[in-house]
């Protein structure tokens, strides 16, 4: 339990920084991943399923009113959801655990936002007291939104994979290998948005690279 609200804390903390407050860029899932493993004693793991989460979900740009997923979310829940668990599955359905639940994450933005919309009225802007007070509780409900969806997450996806624990059908090399393979996938959709590969040829051959030295420590 004690873990559960640790992980809530830092999901609302975290849930804080991406609109809220701050956005220092610390909810993004190589980080958020790192700190969720470090909550749990495990940083290792956290930074390395947080690098997976982060190259799913680059090509996810928070631009104009669309809806896209919320990447703390995600990578805070992959990481608790694979801390108990030691199967050779155990990384790999919790990033996908991790990116369903960054969907639900993204959803419960766009609730809290329409909340916040009920918080002001037209005349609240000459009412300094009362503007404050909306601001308080909007900053307030986003950090227990963030809170209550990631406890929600972790403990849901910890009890659906111990139900399938020692089920898993394909050992953790092919496991990490399918990671890998949508990873790139996703990396490649980036690679096209920022123009292709005859315009992007030195940042395709960078990325390559480092992807190359990256999967050596994962």
């Amino acid at each position: 339990m004690t873990e559960l609200l640790r992980f809530g804390l830092l999901g609302g903390l975290l849930g804080l920084d991406g609109t809220a407050v701050g956005q220092f860029m610390i909810s993004r899932p190589l980080v958020a991943g790192w700190l969720a493993g470090w909550v749990a004693g495990v940083p290792g793991m956290g930074i390395a399923i947080g690098a997976i989460l982060e190259l799913f979900l680059l090509v996810s740009f928070p631009t104009g009113g669309a809806r896209f997923p919320e990447g703390s979310t995600a990578a805070v829940v992959a990481v608790g959801v694979a801390v108990p668990f030691e199967g050779s599955g155990a990384v790999a359905a919790s990033v996908a655990m991790g990116l369903v639940w960054g969907q639900v994450g993204g959803w419960s933005v766009t609730v809290q936002r329409h909340v916040n919309g009920r918080l002001l009225s037209e005349d609240i802007g000459r009412h300094t007291g009362r503007l404050g007070r909306a601001h308080l509780l909007a900053i307030v409900g986003d950090f227990l939104r963030g809170a209550v969806v990631t406890v929600a997450g972790v403990t849901l996806g910890r009890a659906g994979l111990g139900l399938a624990d020692g089920r898993w059908p394909v050992d953790a090399g092919v496991s990490t290998g399918v990671l890998y393979v949508g990873a790139a996938v996703s990396l490649g959709i980036l690679l096209h948005d920022l123009g292709g590969f005859r315009r992007r040829r030195v940042l395709f051959v960078l990325g390559l690279a480092v992807g190359i030295v990256g999967a050596r420590f994962l």
